[in-house]
């Protein structure tokens, strides 16, 4: 007599899983605060030339994320996704640590590319999740898994900034590395996963993938509505700082109330996701997208004539609130609307959409706070996102009027 395996224990794989996005969240964004000094201990010392490099070594990494995502992806759907968790960890600790060698800002910029190229922990952890927790609790567990990247990020620039300052800006990527060892290790030895691997000849290709979908055209919304959050996102992180400036004038403290500024909508985030995912599971999480897009448009106008920074950052707290429910929406969606067979490659290329919202959100910015001033940015992006809410609305009454679950 044969005897069943036990069902893998998913809360215990969300809680690893979330601690993987908390370090790596963590160790991307350790380094933020100095990459444009890094640029110049490398020898760029041009004023123009600097400000040049940095934009791209920033961007050349979501640049090479959004290329190589889908590879991944149908990878993790052969292979298994906590192998992808490995290979990504572990590729990103060896780039990290290459990093603190560089010797010019060419080799900066090739491992910034490389580190595009390996990423994609967090897709993978949401498609791991999202293919082992039972249906009703997708909003909950995509919600609270999102908490970690975000608290990575918030807290990894305070210590980054710290640890460049007390010990130089060489020992970070090293501390860095280290970080994401860890996370190799603690995936490797506490995550469960039980795969079977599908030979090549049998894996679907990107057109059959499509084919398999019951709502292609939702699905292909939702990516859309993923570039279009970080588009809204991203467009107003190159001009806050000028923009708190322009309210506050020169005040001595300016560095520290932008970053309490920019920090805001993570704590709001972090405070939100979880509740309203959990909500999402009772009511749909379509509805919480459509209605959290629409606050976001509510709460972005005014941001355009605020006349104080204290104005601007309960607007961005509150905007904050919004945004840490839209991106667990639509994952949840996508594993709604799709098989366990192709969530890795759905996930992945949902990811590559979102790292095209991260590489032109800010130059949109730029350009329409070079043409128009810092004012017009936030109008001209919630346009943007009403455009997106009447796509997803539309995409989402052609798709479905309400998400059904197993059983219901």
């Amino acid at each position: 007599m044969t005897s069943v395996p036990e069902p893998i224990n998913w809360k215990r794989n969300l809680y690893i899983a979330w601690l993987g996005c908390f370090l790596t969240g963590a160790a991307f964004s350790l380094i933020m605060p100095f990459l444009p000094l890094y640029v110049e201990l490398l020898g760029v010392t041009d004023a123009r030339e600097l400000n040049i490099w940095s934009g791209a070594v920033f961007s050349i990494t979501f640049l090479f994320s959004a290329i190589a995502s889908p590879f991944w992806g149908a990878l993790a759907d052969r292979r298994g996704r906590k192998l992808m968790l490995l290979r990504s960890a572990l590729g990103m600790a060896i780039v990290m640590a290459l990093m603190g060698m560089a010797q010019n800002v060419w080799q900066f910029l090739v491992l910034r590319a490389l580190l595009g190229l390996l990423g994609g922990f967090v897709p993978n952890a949401n498609a791991l999740i999202a293919t082992q927790v039972p249906r009703n609790k997708s909003g909950w567990a995509l919600g609270t898994l999102s908490t970690g990247a975000v608290s990575g990020a918030l807290i990894g620039p305070l210590i980054g900034g710290l640890l460049a300052d007390r010990y130089g800006l060489r020992l970070v990527f090293f501390i860095t590395a280290l970080v994401l060892f860890i996370c190799f290790v603690t995936t490797l030895v506490y995550v469960e996963e039980r795969f079977t691997p599908v030979l090549k000849k049998d894996m679907l290709s990107g057109r059959q993938v499509f084919a398999s979908l019951k709502k292609p055209r939702l699905v292909l919304s939702l990516f859309v509505t993923t570039m279009i959050i970080q588009v809204a996102t991203g467009s107003i992180a190159p001009i806050l700082t000028l923009y708190v400036r322009e309210l506050a004038g020169n005040i001595q403290n300016l560095a520290f109330v932008s970053g309490m500024i920019a920090a805001v909508p993570g704590v709001a985030a972090l405070i939100s996701a979880p509740r309203l995912g959990r909500l999402g599971d009772r009511i749909g999480p379509e509805r919480i997208l459509i209605a959290m897009l629409g606050l976001s448009i509510v709460l972005l106008i005014p941001m355009a004539f605020v006349q104080s920074p204290w104005q601007l950052g309960i607007l961005r707290f509150l905007l904050g609130a919004t945004d840490g429910a839209l991106l667990p929406a639509v994952q949840t969606l996508l594993i709604y609307n799709c098989t366990n067979q192709v969530a890795g490659r759905i996930f992945s290329y949902n990811q590559s959409f979102r790292d095209v919202g991260n590489v032109s959100g800010p130059l949109i910015g730029a350009v329409v706070s070079a043409s128009y001033g810092y004012r017009a940015v936030f109008c001209v992006t919630a346009l943007v996102v009403l455009a997106n809410v009447v796509y997803s609305w539309w995409s989402l009454q052609y798709g479905a009027a309400r998400i059904r679950l197993p059983g219901e």
